[in-house]
């Protein structure tokens, strides 16, 4: 359930974040989406960062190993979906689960991908994790959320029966200094995910929060930035709650 933290701004913030899917409140008249949006959408011809192509190289062989059938779950974004160790076994009530997560990946790079990574499985379901890179290299809480409205774009467009769950952005010990921004991003994108069906925002940061809204580090591991096992635990009993159906 989304968390109720961010009600007392949600108002003011609504018609921001609603322009940013081109969508209206009601009352107003219909406005398209920003061009920043547009200019995100994902180009098969445009070449592929490098720092990415091994990853890519290892799912396409995983595929031609055993291709995995439609319907699926996939999970896509970056370390904190590579570093999963089991998490294909984490949710023994869902017979297809895809891992696609690459190390130090930004969610813009999932929208670039977004016809290798998601796309070719034909899921019913794409839990995404990414955003945290991108504010820390130095994108805004509005172009994070820009950036997500492009990835759910792109998938809606090739497959519009097909559900997204946001898991929210964590509030990682060593990027303490970015948790104002963390905060936003994860409100744009929860109000977001409010105005369109088929989406879900998953709300892992305020469980991840201690009373005085710092980061949890038994959560972590030694890095402060990535999960421990404890930390993937919970992780693992908020996201099955948005995986029936």
């Amino acid at each position: 359930m989304p968390s109720n933290r961010f009600l007392p701004r949600r108002l003011t913030r609504l018609g921001v974040c609603l322009s940013l899917a081109g969508m209206a409140l009601p009352g107003q008249a219909q406005t398209q989406a920003p061009t920043q949006v547009a200019a995100l959408a994902p180009a098969a011809a445009s070449a592929v960062d490098p720092r990415w192509q091994p990853s890519l190289d290892a799912f396409a062989a995983a595929d031609r190993l055993r291709a995995p059938a439609p319907g699926g779950v996939v999970f896509v974004g970056s370390s904190s979906i590579r570093l999963w160790n089991d998490l294909e076994t984490s949710f023994a009530d869902q017979p297809v689960v895809i891992k696609r997560g690459f190390g130090g990946s930004q969610l813009l790079d999932c929208v670039k991908l977004v016809d290798r990574l998601v796309l070719p499985y034909q899921p019913r379901l794409v839990v995404v994790y990414a955003g945290e890179n991108d504010i820390a290299e130095g994108a805004s809480p509005q172009q994070v959320a820009e950036r997500f409205v492009a990835f759910v774009q792109a998938v809606k467009d090739a497959l519009p029966e097909s559900r997204i769950a946001f898991v929210s952005i964590k509030p990682s010990p060593l990027r303490a200094h970015l948790i104002p921004a963390v905060r936003e991003a994860n409100e744009r994108i929860e109000i977001y995910s409010q105005t369109e069906p088929r989406l879900d925002f998953i709300d892992v940061f305020s469980l991840m929060i201690d009373a005085q809204g710092q980061p949890r580090p038994e959560l972590f591991s030694d890095d402060r930035l990535h999960l421990n096992a404890q930390g993937y635990s919970l992780w693992r009993q908020l996201i099955a709650q948005h995986l029936k159906g």
